[in-house]
């Protein structure tokens, strides 16, 4: 007995440790806190959606401020259904090419519960789709601020699907795609600074030229009707944010840390530059101004936010701040009418943000990004001009050819007297005040 006793422990070990081995060989890829961390950034950036609702809200007239809302709140639905029907493919399925994506995952079909390891090796792929979802909602959200005021619900839904499609989808594949050709050339945009707020505000810009000003625009005082919604918004939005950008590493670690802390101190010098700046500039420090300074900010640290340190993203926000503040006021002298800055903080914030990129990437952040020009590397300043002013470009050009296809099919721009009326009423036949 003594025997079979000397002899069964080690052979009990021996299967033990063979038993290991084999739950080690299958052991399953997805990492639950990763999956945990990409599913609460995605409701942190769904919920910037509607965060940014209420900022554009509080800007415009109390007439025109459910129809603003709604404009963003109706696109969670809509590019939701959208993105799972052929946007998520055209962005980011196989079998395409360097300008979009292939078919292959139309429907969502073959995007399951395992990991895609061309994108992400520790989460879902689904978990992965859910959250660049998000992204793909808010972008044409940020463009509806240009013609806030004077558009017609139906047209605005029909350019919104068609822009998705044409515009966020391709932009996406150039610059995040598995064989995008933005991508391949080493273009660095961490969390959208070129395929969110480029091409939306670039989008925007060409949006406010063709629709036109608003009645009385340069002669009347068009006020904000709510600045307490539009801080709050711009609050729900810097909440938001580190889900956009922290959450972009796509794992719960040292890079998302590092992505967290940059996008703080950026919005933070942001707006303090933003605030100082109307200080001198206008005798009084406006609370809209440090909200607006705030959002530069973040729209600026965005591509660069897994690719830079604190001291680099505090340079990064205040720069932002001085450069969409005069972009903002040469809007006025120049004519147009971006109605609430879509392209004054998110073109020209989103152009600056990926131009420094260039200037302040460190591989010592992240080893899988590239030096800028201050730390030995000046090619890679070349490589996001031209990413910039390829995206540009492109969302202009398309922009305008859908605007003015969509033109006579649905129609743009409310009739002057429905404008004057206010579009709560006219286009949905509701209020947002009970006077």
């Amino acid at each position: 007995m003594r025997r079979f006793w000397m002899l069964g422990v080690p052979i009990l070990a021996l299967c033990l440790a063979a038993g290991t081995a084999g739950a080690q060989g299958t052991a399953d890829p997805v990492s639950p806190g990763d999956t945990a961390f990409v599913l609460i950034s995605a409701a942190l950036v769904m919920l910037m959606t509607p965060g940014l609702a209420l900022f554009y809200g509080g800007m415009v007239r109390s007439k025109n401020v459910m129809s603003t809302i709604m404009q963003s709140f109706i696109l969670i639905g809509v590019v939701s259904i959208q993105w799972a029907l052929w946007g998520y493919s055209l962005a980011f399925g196989p079998g395409g090419g360097g300008f979009i994506g292939g078919l292959a995952w139309v429907g969502l079909r073959g995007v399951g519960l395992d990991p895609n390891p061309d994108y992400a090796a520790t989460i879902p792929h689904q978990a992965f789709m859910i959250y660049q979802a998000m992204f793909a909602v808010i972008t044409p959200a940020l463009i509806t601020g240009a013609f806030a005021e004077r558009i017609k619900f139906g047209g605005f839904l029909l350019f919104m699907v068609c822009w998705s499609t044409l515009v966020y989808d391709v932009v996406a594949h150039w610059v995040w795609g598995n064989g995008g050709w933005l991508r391949q050339m080493g273009a660095l945009d961490f969390a959208g600074g070129t395929v969110v707020h480029i091409s939306s505000g670039v989008s925007a810009l060409a949006c406010a030229l063709l629709i036109g000003r608003r009645r009385g625009y340069g002669r009347d005082q068009i006020l904000p009707h709510n600045l307490t919604m539009t801080v709050l918004g711009a609050g729900i939005l810097w909440f938001g944010w580190f889900g956009f950008n922290a959450g972009s590493a796509l794992s719960s670690g040292r890079l998302a840390t590092s992505a967290f802390v940059v996008t703080h101190t950026a919005a933070a010098a942001a707006a303090l530059v933003w605030m100082i700046v109307d200080w001198l500039h206008k005798g009084k420090p406006t609370v809209l101004g440090a909200a607006s300074g705030a959002v530069a900010g973040l729209v600026a640290i965005t591509p660069a936010s897994g690719f830079v340190g604190p001291m680099s993203s505090i340079a990064i926000g205040a720069g932002a701040s001085l450069i969409c503040y005069l972009a903002v006021e040469i809007k006025t002298k120049a004519g147009y009418d971006d109605s609430l800055d879509a392209f004054g903080v998110h073109g020209v914030g989103g152009t600056w943000g990926a131009l420094a990129t260039g200037l302040f990437a460190s591989k010592l952040v992240n080893e899988a990004g590239n030096n800028g020009l201050f730390f030995g590397n000046p090619s890679q300043l070349g490589i996001q001009a031209l990413g910039v002013l390829a995206t540009a470009v492109y969302s202009f050009v398309v922009t305008f050819i859908l605007f003015k296809i969509i033109q006579p099919i649905a129609g743009m721009r409310v009739e002057p007297e429905d404008e004057i009326t206010g579009l709560d009423l006219t286009q949905h036949g509701e209020r947002g005040y009970n006077e």
